[in-house]
């Protein structure tokens, strides 16, 4: 039996980060599914409304939020969406006959769908920021008003998702009592797969992610500092823009490693994958992580791993290390085990890569459907 969703994101390339690229994903596995038709409203990137025909069964609706920052999400960008997508999505629920809404995060599309939710049953997928305890920045929130919000909408919804056990572990917290189901994200092995290719340094490190505090960087450069100390052909590179930089590059300048550590800003997804291809080592010091989409590429193009005890951890299995939150002296430690010892490094690149195959998007897709199957 054919089912007709209604499905809402914020985010949708070019437009934001992991949540966008795996809704992409997503899409690209229904396009082929004749069960299904998906009604996607989300946000644009150009000051205008646009609709696109993703495939025959999947319409596209971009919501003109006038973003600036492709990459960044401010306040009023958010409520704009919210205030547009919920008039909007009013229009299509009266127009269509809609078996389910998928919200992409407990906020701002969970709002909408507990909404709308005498007219259609809703799903959450929550991603992280949208877990009250997650985001420092949003401490404050949290406490007065998204933990009292983000319960009720939960608790109103059919399915709860979480991308690893780390965000359900923490959203247990909040949402103690309802049940949430793990549905890890998928990764394009053939877009991400290892390339022999000459490095700058012997040793090239890589971070991709915001820079942001909760990111943990300055431990990684702290690290990187000692590393240099007794490795001097060895490089980092740190991918991606946030408010964070300039710190970042200040305190390089003040450890003298500048020299050594390239700020390439954000990179576009279409080109990010040559970026892996030149490093040999991934490093994500995390103080606060659910999964990031970044592990998973790193992984699939023959990466090493050194991550911290968040939800990255759960994909280390002979692939890597994982070292305590905020302790650089065991980032540090982790780098210098490889360094010494290029057989480990290998190896463990390969067994990154043999892991990461077995997380397809088409796995994804079928665990989502199951979940569209189960409501009636």
């Amino acid at each position: 039996m054919k089912k007709k969703i209604l499905m809402l994101n914020y985010e949708f390339p070019p437009v934001g980060g992991g949540a966008a690229i795996a809704n992409y994903y997503l899409l690209k596995e229904f396009a082929s599914n004749p069960d299904l038709e998906v009604d996607l409203v989300t946000s644009g990137s150009i000051s205008k409304f646009e609709v696109e025909q993703f495939s025959d069964n999947i319409r596209i609706f971009k919501l003109n939020v006038c973003k600036r920052d492709p990459h960044y999400w401010t306040t009023s960008e958010i409520v704009r969406w919210t205030w547009k997508a919920y008039w909007f999505s009013r229009k299509l629920i009266n127009e269509n006959n809609y078996d389910l809404c998928h919200c992409w995060s407990g906020w701002p599309p969970g709002i909408i769908g507990y909404l709308f939710r005498k007219k259609i049953p809703y799903i959450i997928a929550l991603r992280g920021s949208d877990v009250p305890g997650y985001n420092p920045r949003l401490e404050i929130l949290d406490r007065f008003a998204f933990r009292f919000i983000s319960r009720i909408i939960c608790e109103n919804a059919e399915v709860v998702t979480a991308l690893s056990r780390n965000l359900k572990k923490l959203a247990e917290r909040t949402f103690n009592g309802i049940d949430i189901e793990i549905i890890y994200n998928g990764v394009d092995a053939d877009k991400f797969k290892p390339v022999v290719s000459e490095p700058n340094f012997n040793i090239c490190i890589l971070f991709v992610g915001r820079l942001i505090k909760r990111k943990g960087i300055i431990n990684l450069l702290k690290a990187f500092k000692e590393v240099c100390d007794e490795y001097k052909n060895c490089g980092l590179t740190i991918v991606g823009g946030g408010p964070k930089r300039k710190y970042l590059e200040d305190f390089c300048k003040r450890m003298k490693i500048e020299s050594n550590v390239n700020f390439l800003g954000a990179v576009g997804y279409r080109d990010i994958d040559k970026i892996y291809q030149k490093a040999n080592i991934f490093v994500l010091p995390s103080i606060e992580e659910s999964l990031s989409n970044v592990i998973q590429e790193a992984m699939a193009s023959g990466l090493p791993v050194i991550t911290t005890d968040t939800g990255a951890a759960e994909l280390i299995d002979e692939n890597g290390f994982i070292v305590d939150k905020g302790d650089y002296k065991q980032i540090k430690k982790a780098i210098m085990e490889y360094i010494i010892n290029p057989e480990l490094m290998r190896k463990h690149g390969q067994q990154s890569r043999k892991i990461a195959e077995k997380m397809s998007w088409s796995n994804n897709a079928k665990a989502y459907i199951e979940i569209y199957n189960s409501i009636k």
